[in-house]
């Protein structure tokens, strides 16, 4: 069965807000802050890449960390990929959606 009522497009108004990070003990204002007004999908795509840094900066930990210790580094990769992997999903899911409306 064939729509008649095509879906509406994709709201841009789905954005960031002005959001510090960076809290330290010292007494001073967060370092650092994401800005607002940037849309979902661009802040999909760089926490995407930011996951990916994460995973391989990890794998390359693995080298030079105890043995007794890798457990704890995986579950952390394990953790990172799966973020990452629901970001990607979501991030793919948005431009089928764009996609489909074009």
């Amino acid at each position: 069965m064939k729509k008649i009522v095509p879906d509406p497009p994709l709201s841009k108004s789905c954005t960031t807000t002005n959001t510090a990070f960076g809290n330290c003990d010292a007494g001073h204002p967060p370092l650092f802050c994401v800005s607002s007004a940037i849309t979902a999908q661009d802040a999909l795509v760089h926490a995407s890449l930011y996951l990916r840094c994460a995973y391989d900066t990890g794998i390359k930990g693995l080298d030079g960390i105890d043995p007794s210790s890798q457990g704890l580094l995986w579950s952390t990769l394990h953790s990172v990929e799966m973020a990452k992997g629901l970001v990607d999903a979501l991030l793919d899911g948005v431009e089928q959606q764009a996609g489909s409306l074009v």
